[in-house]
């Protein structure tokens, strides 16, 4: 009784302070002109956090700063299993083999051109291009958060990730309609409602920017769009396992974090990021749909609250000086990635249908 009651004590006030501006995140998500801009609960959350964390928070942090951090590490991974059962293995059947190829084909691309372009003409931290590629490769805010436990990054590089995501996903929201209207007169997308739909799922950045952009273009490509995009959230496993394997031969002894610290490069240090096999075996068991409707509701709403309070947990312990000391460079590797979405996801749309 008394080591529960000096855990509570320990982790109670932090894990509080993120639950409730986790809640405050959720509430406001709900607000129909936020959510039209393609600001989420979890984008909110960081706000709201980064607006605590450098205001207020510095007279809390002594008591907060254990269920804080609590919230920012476990919490997330836990989050991050759960967000599976919003997925199901039938979602791939539902956008087929084109469907999932050109997927990959932006997730690979993307990244990629993130990484080459901050590490070697930017300059930027491995880190930080990284998460900015993550954030725009895959499913935005989550794939950030997913990612930073792999790679053990600064709270600063997460929030300028997550800053990009919300930047150009918002632009991509109003720029896409727009681009629907040219593509009806200069056919550069093919397969009509349906093929732009996917499109525009496997290049906008936010599950909920998807939605807004799709929703905006037609209801049918809404729903397309819609399971592309889950399809691409789908890749965020793979993803996190394959980074985590590069990440374990080509790193130096110096560059891995925690007990990796000076081990000897090479397979045997690959970090394994175990929430990632949970993530698909949830999945999986989603599939299954054992679970009823109003379980599988309630437990992805809980999931969006433990997500929400990661975000919120990361902006208060975010400090807005090293944000400014990164610069531009983040926002324009993050803008030139923008580009890439909107071209070359076209590009790739057009070879995988002219192909198959």
């Amino acid at each position: 009784m008394t080591h529960t009651r000096a855990v509570l004590q320990r982790y109670a006030p932090g894990v509080l302070l993120s639950g409730v501006l986790a809640g405050v995140a959720m509430a406001l998500g709900q607000l129909d002109w936020l959510r039209k801009h393609g600001l989420s609960a979890l984008s909110l959350a960081i706000l709201l956090g980064i607006l605590l964390g450098n205001t207020v928070y510095g007279r809390l942090a002594a008591p907060c700063a254990p269920g804080v951090t609590l919230a920012k590490q476990r919490l997330l991974r836990l989050g991050i299993v759960l967000y599976g059962l919003r997925l199901t293995l039938h979602d791939i059947g539902q956008v087929g083999l084109a469907g999932v190829l050109i997927d990959a084909l932006v997730l690979g691309s993307t990244f990629t051109l993130a990484y080459l372009l901050g590490t070697r003409w930017l300059k930027l931290e491995p880190n930080a291009a990284i998460l900015i590629g993550a954030g725009s490769s895959i499913c935005g805010a989550a794939a950030v958060m997913a990612t930073e436990p792999v790679l053990h990054a600064r709270a600063e590089n997460v929030t300028v990730a997550v800053a990009t995501v919300v930047v150009f996903g918002t632009l991509a929201m109003w720029l896409y309609p727009w681009l629907f209207v040219l593509n009806q007169h200069w056919p550069v997308v093919g397969g009509g409602v349906h093929g732009f739909g996917m499109y525009v799922g496997s290049t906008i950045h936010e599950v909920a920017q998807v939605v807004a952009a799709a929703h905006a273009v037609d209801s049918a490509a809404a729903d397309t769009a819609v399971i592309t995009k889950m399809v691409r959230v789908m890749m965020l496993a793979p993803f996190l396992m394959g980074l985590s394997a590069w990440l374990a031969c080509h790193q130096s002894p110096a560059q891995r974090p925690g007990p990796h610290r000076g081990a000897r490069g090479g397979w045997s240090n690959i970090r394994m990021p175990w929430f990632a096999f949970a993530f698909i075996a949830m999945v999986a068991f989603n599939s299954l749909q054992w679970l009823p409707h109003p379980v599988v509701v309630w437990v992805t709403d809980v999931d969006t609250a433990l997500l929400a309070m990661a975000m919120a947990a990361l902006g208060l312990t975010t400090n807005l000086s090293a944000v400014r000391q990164a610069g531009l460079k983040p926002l324009l590797l993050a803008g030139v990635l923008f580009v890439w979405l909107v071209l070359g996801g076209a590009l790739i749309h057009c070879a995988v249908l002219s192909l198959l």
